[in-house]
């Protein structure tokens, strides 16, 4: 955000809000006032812009006006890669959000069968997250909870997986840092031990720490069961993160069901200063489907 303060800033938001549309003839890149929540996209999605390098995709975006950037595989980057990125977000005002913390364990029977060995190599990814997040300057992890047992009770799976995450807790919490637990739809994600928000939250309110709160997936909830405003509301205190995407199809807002535009203003007046990753597919390809992708975010900021 730089030095701005929130009053000169939610002045410069509501000066963009004025106009629809701000493509003029110069082209989409020209420098544009930041929009007024901490949208984040990732890299590839201002390709046929900025080329393939990281640091000039980070530069277009902050041209256009993102003030934040997620990179759910920022782990397998190599040390150099990450610091450089990290230093170009820094020199640009964009702030880290998620990276995935446990590619290893986000898949199959890791948190629900009570595994010594599953259990291990998970805190053994938290520990690794640790120092990736220092250098990155990242707070956020996303943690996947791996597939239901079929012949466990599913209170004793909740439970082995609230033991396993409280273990990781007390890994993250001297540094501040928070691991996020993404609920994922079953329609894409079948069988999954973490699929809905109220879940989430029984499971944030067991481990009982600040190091481990609920990335709501927007899109993920609205397959999975709707009523996103009632359950932000209900879950809101566990919920640390937002991530984008409509239904169908998983694309920017403005192309499927989704009141976007509402969402994020109810999200806005409660108070939410954190980052919405844009964790989702253009609806067009090209320079083009990137300029809309850009207008989509102008049309639902909530400026």
């Amino acid at each position: 955000m730089g030095h701005m303060n929130r009053r000169d800033f939610l002045a410069a938001g509501a000066a963009v809000a004025g106009s629809a549309s701000l493509a003029t003839g110069a082209g989409v890149s020209d420098t544009r006032k930041p929009f007024s929540m901490h949208f984040a996209p990732h890299f590839g999605m201002f390709r046929h812009h900025a080329g393939d390098d990281p640091v000039s995709q980070l530069e277009f975006a902050a041209d256009v006006g993102f003030t934040a950037w997620e990179d759910n595989g920022m782990k397998g980057r190599s040390v150099d890669e990450q610091r450089r990125i990290a230093s170009a977000m820094e020199r640009l005002g964009i702030r880290m959000g998620v990276f995935v913390l446990n590619p290893d364990t986000a898949w199959g029977e890791t948190f629900s069968r009570n595994d010594a060995s599953s259990r291990e190599r998970f805190l053994d990814e938290a520990r690794s997250s640790v120092e990736v997040a220092k250098r990155v300057n990242a707070t956020w992890m996303t943690v996947v909870l791996g597939t239901r047992h079929p012949r466990i009770d599913p209170g004793y799976q909740t439970a082995y997986a609230v033991d396993q995450l409280r273990a990781a807790a007390e890994i993250l919490e001297p540094h501040g840092l928070v691991m996020v637990l993404e609920p994922l739809n079953p329609r894409d994600h079948p069988s999954m031990l973490l699929a809905e928000m109220n879940h989430a939250y029984e499971i944030c309110r067991a481990v009982d720490s600040p190091a481990c709160k609920i990335l709501d997936d927007l899109y993920h909830q609205q397959v999975t069961e709707g009523n996103l405003i009632p359950n932000i509301d209900r879950a809101w205190d566990e919920i640390a993160y937002f991530q984008i995407g409509d239904n169908p199809g998983r694309r920017e807002p403005t192309t499927g069901e989704i009141n976007y535009r509402q969402v994020f203003a109810h999200i806005k007046a409660k108070g939410f200063s954190g980052i919405l990753g844009m964790e989702h597919g253009l609806s067009k390809g090209g320079k083009e489907g990137e300029e809309a992708l850009i207008e989509a975010y102008r049309a639902v900021d909530p400026a």
